[in-house]
């Protein structure tokens, strides 16, 4: 499995409440997305970004970070050769990401996502 990229995951109560901070204080600006529950700010300048979640839409656990990759099935099929935890089935969700949701050895959950083009 190789990391396009890694984007961290921080748990927060109220989106609009702490959007402000992360746009106007840190300059993420850009939003990429919101879906309500999850929000993505971005740097136009640097490409420097923090995802904001309240809780996860469908898996029982939220993920301290998402890495996004090229092929999630394969990445899927190694985490259960090597008997890894699988907190979230592999799933192609609405919003048009397939992932799964994996513990790490060090106890943290992380999101392992591949987005459909």
């Amino acid at each position: 499995m190789r990391a396009n990229r890694i984007t961290t995951n921080l748990r927060v109560a109220d989106l609009d409440a702490a959007k402000g901070f992360y746009t106007d204080f840190l300059g993420l600006s850009t939003e990429e997305f919101s879906l309500g529950w999850v929000a993505r700010y971005t740097s136009p300048e640097t490409g420097a970004h923090v995802q904001l979640v309240t809780r996860d839409a469908t898996a029982a656990e939220d993920a301290v970070i998402s890495v996004h990759i090229d092929d999630v099935d394969a990445a899927h099929a190694e985490a259960r050769d090597r008997g890894l935890e699988i907190v979230h089935p592999l799933t192609t969700e609405a919003w048009g990401v397939r992932r799964f949701l994996v513990r790490a050895p060090d106890g943290n959950v992380v999101n392992v996502v591949q987005h459909r083009d």
